[in-house]
């Protein structure tokens, strides 16, 4: 395939290698250029890494045939070339953004030396050297504070406090994991926590690093508590990496915008994954790339009835300790509205919690807590989100695994 109809995919993360390997499969070369020195990997299970569960190379991607290691500077949409740090200009017919997201860095005082750069011991947790920077720094009794207490904040917490380190989580929220569990379900997680040894504090702001010279020494909080520090970690949250189509003059709007053709305001580029924003919703999941990834690759490949409608996806966090793994998962709304029926089984003593939401007939969102036996059958039925059938289903939903809750 020549430069000027082949197809360049810039980002090798999960949709960026997935979308490579599709068009691959499908016959369509594709360039996958990728900026990370790793070999591509899955973000997913970067928290495996740092608890030391998983080496780096067990999370790798496989990679697909054409792969270049280079950052992209540049598009120059009228010639359809992209130039690349190095000075290399690269060709394409279609170009794919697939370039992810950015780690949310709070705006603390004193967080940034005076080169703009982070201090030392202060980390974000978002690529693998970031993993692999937090698994050198950490050792047995070393003081972490994690700030931010959602989905990644609970992560790195707990792996860091399998490598032994003395962990205070802060969130700013009034609970752990707000925006994917309801209260009964954020309670379960923080004693899990807590069990492990993790200090958290929630509803509590931090808003100051101090240093000694260009090293952490500790965290302050708003009213004025101070945290000692020899790693900071900043799990804030992502924003979809979008400098690129910005600077090319594409249309972004907290995210670059796609239609169900994934394509973005120029014809000839697409957008997936972290950075893309289609029908209003920016996902910053792993099931909607792959699943947008697919579609693109099925529309590239010839397939002009292809189109992407969206994802209906579910959260699921497993979190290693001592004794069993604590599992989680969630999806849909998770809080009712007035009007909505509300199921729930729960066992205090083993931990597990189980929720339904139904509106209308049909399964809106659910939350599993432990034994998750039930997930797959509750995820089907809200998919499909057709009426449920009558005589008790829900609860057999919830129970249908056969043991007890």
């Amino acid at each position: 395939m020549t430069s000027d109809t082949r197809v360049v995919v810039i980002g090798a993360g999960l949709a960026g290698v997935r979308l490579a390997r599709r068009l691959g499969e499908l016959g369509v070369r594709a360039l996958l250029v990728g900026e990370e020195e790793h070999a591509p990997y899955n973000r997913v299970l970067l928290a495996e890494v740092l608890a030391g569960r998983y080496a780096p190379e067990v999370i790798a991607l496989p990679s697909p045939a054409g792969l270049l290691r280079a950052r992209v500077t540049g598009i120059d949409r009228a010639a359809r070339t992209v130039t690349c740090a190095d000075g290399t200009s690269l060709g394409y017919g279609t170009l794919v953004l697939a370039t992810g997201s950015n780690p949310v860095l709070p705006p603390l005082r004193g967080l940034f030396t005076a080169g703009r750069r982070l201090p030392g011991g202060v980390h974000a947790f978002r690529t693998m050297d970031d993993c692999l920077g937090l698994a050198k720094a950490v050792r047995p009794g070393v003081r972490a504070v994690v700030v931010g207490g959602g989905l990644l904040g609970v992560s790195a917490a707990r792996a860091l406090a399998a490598r032994g380190a003395r962990v205070v989580l802060a969130q700013q929220a009034e609970r752990l994991m707000e925006r994917q569990l309801d209260p009964d379900a954020s309670r379960l997680v923080l004693r899990h926590l807590t069990g492990l040894g993790v200090e958290v504090h929630t509803e509590c702001r931090v808003r100051d690093v101090r240093r000694a010279g260009d090293t952490v020494r500790a965290v302050e909080l708003a009213d004025g508590y101070v945290l000692d520090a020899d790693l900071v970690v900043l799990a804030c949250g992502v924003r979809p990496r979008t400098g690129l189509a910005e600077r090319a003059g594409l249309a972004v709007r907290r995210g670059v915008l796609v239609d169900d053709e994934l394509r973005t305001s120029d014809p000839h580029i697409h957008a997936v994954g972290d950075c893309a924003r289609h029908d209003g919703t920016v996902y910053g999941l792993a099931a909607p790339a792959l699943d947008q990834a697919d579609t693109l690759a099925e529309l590239l490949a010839g397939d002009t009835g292809a189109r992407y409608r969206g994802t209906r996806s579910l959260t699921r966090l497993t979190l290693t300790g001592p004794g069993s793994p604590f599992d989680l998962a969630a999806f849909g709304e998770t809080e009712p509205r007035p009007g909505d029926d509300v199921v729930r089984l729960a066992d205090a003593t083993r931990g597990t919690y189980r929720k339904a939401v139904v509106r209308d007939d049909r399964l809106v969102g659910g939350v599993l807590v432990g034994a998750l036996g039930t997930v797959g059958a509750l995820a089907r039925a809200w998919e499909q989100a057709e009426p449920l059938p009558g005589d008790g289903p829900l609860l057999h939903l919830l129970t249908h695994d056969g043991g007890p809750v």
